[in-house]
């Protein structure tokens, strides 16, 4: 037989090259892989494609035999690894198809000539594969395809006397994001068509972090739409028109030191209405004469507005004026008594709880940047004349204390970032609560700091006192705190009795179900055994709470799971797999590199979950996308202490610098060498959870890599997200959130797909719905999100079905 090498041509050399190099690479790095406890697939092929090699060279047709085995092969281990997932599949099989159709092609022609064996068995293997292939496109195993059961009555769900309003960032103070119009159906959203679109004209700044984020939730009270930009420029729009009314500027100076720059929503109160107004209100009545009963009159109706340099407005929500009676001219200093006053590390992000007589202010404390950052305090402020009615300092030896003269309130006490919820028949706010900064080390924290961490805190709203605390996690070291807004709502328990609860999502995956009277779980949530071994001088909680409604993974990661575009990355991300510490959920940061999964963006973020409170469905958006920690001891290039003048890094991501304990750390997402998720997708999904059974009734992936991909390819792989979603009671499911840039409709009843509209900017925030004129408008904020790196953008986009 003739050897291919005496007359090869291009092709024949680029394909014998080929097979070699492909042949080298999965020896060694399968090799590698197995001696660290990997799969041995990739050395069996490795061999495999080296005879294959061979034959080729020596033209003989019991190469395609040989390749056929090999692809067969492949598809046997694939399977029985992933199951008939089509995303885990393409990459086990991508290159190894279609360089099995360009051997079918070359040799079949111009090099077998009459003998049909070879050809025979790789067509076979090839049809085998695209059969395999096909199948896993339409039957995708992460899916649940349940369906809920019958809808309320329309005229059960239309005696809401608010119902054209959204009123608050979750519509409710009770956090539920469900509106109760019926206008939008799962038949008519197709029809939905661009209502206005208003640009904000507010845009990233030479000066700006990387973490600069439009995740507005607007508000809307008659016939005003008010929402805020990411430097906390105030709008208010015409809720039918979308053309500005008047805004207002509070000059935020922020630097590349800031760790966030973003606003997620503004509050409003009408003090005018009598419960919110008494006549002995002495308060008020001082407040009047101090300032002027025609400044306090024209401020009745107040928007207020949390200012990323530590500051709040009160302004006037028909003319947007300073209200004059609160605070110096409308603007309250929230700095005071705190340790550190530098601008950008305490900022307060998301909008304010607000009763008839009190606004609680709560606001984010950089992460990992020292151990003596500004206080997590949590404050009580009169509604209308800034006066500070009570404090909560949840690190302090007496959390009530409010500092006097020379007094500071406690260093990097556990801070509450994230929206709260109310319950005005309990007088309770309900607090998501952080760690204790550092994030990633605990060994130097007091037990006071650790006693109100990372869980749900529950405040008497008018005094500020203790009404319960529930810890999600226990020594927190992995930045698993309260990352959204807890939602109220009234659930038929087993016995037919209505029962008050309220739903803490966590970054865990885990859904915590508590009595909002007590605190008690009302869904088990078992304290189970974790990893133990922190790194030296730290310690871990020997168990963790897990709550049986969940979205957590159900096993382990394995080298199975890991992911990549072609084998080759994906053998690389198994390697870094197993060169990572990794026992499951709560593994503890290590100087080796620790794989955290649920990872630091939590299964949960801000965006929370949406409650159709009438027939007690929930809608949630979790995502799945792992991280790596790696503590930096101190050392040369790395002193414990900062030099004057340093700074933050702008971001939650990278190098956090952690000064003052033993180490610094590095935070990243798991990405192969290509920047693609190590771990398989989907990574973000869309879900309903039928709340009188606790069970989840449909999960489907959402998003598409449109906009992370090369080419504009439309792949539905289930995406990651910011943001939340919206339910309403005309059965439709609105959010926008994932790394691609749709605002999407969905069926409450089953997670069918309805109807997506194309956003110019990402959609990194949760939608509103409200209704003006007897339309039903749908509203989101596409101004994207520089750190998850979707396209920025100043647009707010109004959408409406056609007037009849």
């Amino acid at each position: 037989m003739t050897s291919l090498s005496k007359s090869p041509g291009v092709i024949g050399i680029l394909t014998l090259l080929f097979t070699v190099l492909t042949a080298l690479y999965l020896l060694v790095g399968g090799a590698w892989l197995l001696a660290i406890g990997g799969s041995a697939y990739y050395v069996i092929t490795g061999v495999a494609l080296s005879v294959v090699a061979w034959l080729l060279w020596r033209r003989s047709p019991a190469a395609l035999v040989l390749y056929a085995l090999v692809l067969i092969g492949t598809a046997i281990w694939a399977l029985l690894e992933s199951g008939p997932d089509f995303w885990a599949l393409a990459p086990r099989s991508g290159v190894l198809v279609i360089f099995g159709v360009w051997l079918l092609l070359l040799m079949s022609w111009r090099l077998v000539g009459e003998r049909r064996l070879g050809v025979a068995s790789l067509v076979i293997a090839l049809v085998a594969w695209a059969g395999v292939l096909v199948y896993a496109s339409l039957n995708d195993p992460q899916q649940v395809n349940g369906t809920l059961s019958a809808a309320a009555s329309a005229s059960g769900a239309i005696t809401h006397p608010d119902a054209a309003d959204w009123p608050a960032y979750g519509r409710t103070q009770e956090g539920t994001r469900y509106s109760p119009l019926q206008q939008i159906t799962p038949e008519n959203v197709k029809n939905l068509q661009l209502a206005w679109t208003f640009r904000t004209g507010d845009m990233k700044g030479p000066n700006d972090p990387v973490e600069i984020t439009s995740e507005v939730t607007p508000i809307k009270i008659g016939d005003l739409l008010y929402l805020c930009s990411p430097h906390q420029i105030l709008f208010a729009l015409d809720a039918k028109t979308g053309t500005l009314k008047w805004k207002f500027d509070p000059a935020l100076r922020p630097d590349p030191s800031f760790q966030h720059v973003t606003c997620r929503g503004v509050s409003y109160v009408d003090l005018s209405a009598s419960a919110a107004a008494p006549a002995s209100d002495a308060a008020a009545a001082s407040a009047a004469k101090a300032s002027g009963s025609a400044a306090m009159a024209a401020c009745m109706r107040r928007i207020y507005l949390p200012v990323n340099d530590g500051h709040l407005y009160a302004l006037d929500a028909l003319t947007g004026q300073r209200c004059a009676g609160f605070g110096n001219n409308g603007d309250l200093d929230l700095q005071h008594a705190q340790p550190v006053t530098t601008p950008g590390m305490y900022e307060p992000t998301s909008p304010s709880i607000i009763t008839s007589k009190v606004i609680i202010v709560a606001g984010a404390v950089e992460d990992n940047f020292t151990s003596r950052e500004p206080s997590g305090v949590i404050r009580g402020f009169d509604v209308r004349t800034s006066e500070l009615l009570w404090a909560f300092d949840p690190g302090g030896k007496e959390p009530n204390h409010i500092p006097g003269p020379g007094e500071h309130y406690t260093w990097s006490s556990p801070n509450s970032w994230a929206p709260a919820a109310y319950d005005a028949k309990l007088d309770i706010v309900y607090l998501p609560m952080g760690v204790t900064t550092p994030d990633i080390w605990g060994g130097n924290r007091t037990p006071e700091q650790e006693r109100y961490a990372s869980g749900l805190l529950a405040l008497h709203a008018s005094t500020g006192k203790l009404a319960w605390f529930y810890q999600t996690a226990h020594h927190d070291l992995w930045d698993m705190d309260q990352p959204s807004q807890p939602t109220l709502a009234d659930i038929s328990g087993k016995d037919g009795q209505s029962v008050p609860v309220v739903y803490a999502p966590a970054k865990t995956g885990n859904l915590f179900v508590l009595d909002r009277r007590t605190g008690e779980p009302v869904v088990p949530a078992p304290e189970t055994p974790v990893p133990q071994g922190a790194a030296p001088g730290d310690h871990v909680a020997p168990t963790q709470p897990f709550s049986e409604l969940t979205f957590r993974p159900s096993k382990k990661l394995t080298d199975a799971d890991m992911w990549g575009a072609t084998m080759y990355d994906q053998l690389v991300c198994r390697v870094m797999f197993h060169r990572l510490r990794y026992e499951g959920t709560f593994t503890p940061p290590s100087l080796q590199g620790t794989l955290v999964f649920p990872g630091n963006l939590g299964m949960f973020e801000w965006g929370g979950i949406a409650v159709d409170t009438d027939r007690q469905v929930a809608v949630a958006n979790p995502i799945a996308l792992p991280f790596v920690s790696r503590l930096i001891p101190r050392g040369p290039g790395n002193p414990m202490e900062p030099e004057p003048g340093a700074k933050g890094s702008g971001t939650e991501a990278g190098i956090q610098p952690q000064y003052g304990v033993p180490y610094g750390v590095t935070l990243n997402p798991f990405l192969s060498p290509l920047g693609l998720p190590c771990k398989q997708p989907a990574w973000g999904y869309i879900s309903a959870i039928d709340l009188k059974t606790n069970e989840i009734v449909w999960k489907k992936r959402i998003g598409t890599v449109r906009d992370s991909s090369p080419l504009p390819l439309p792949f539905k792989m289930g995406m990651p997200m910011l943001g939340g979603p919206i339910v309403t009671a005309g059965g439709v499911v609105f959010i926008g959130a994932t790394a691609d840039n749709y605002l999407r409709a969905f069926d409450v009843n089953n997670g069918k797909e309805l109807w997506q509209a194309r956003l110019p900017a990402g959609g990194q925030a949760t939608p509103m719905s409200y209704s003006i004129d007897g339309r039903q408008y749908v509203v989101i904020a596409a101004g994207g999100h520089g750190s998850f790196g979707t396209k920025l953008g100043d647009y707010v986009m109004a959408y409406v079905l056609p007037q009849q």
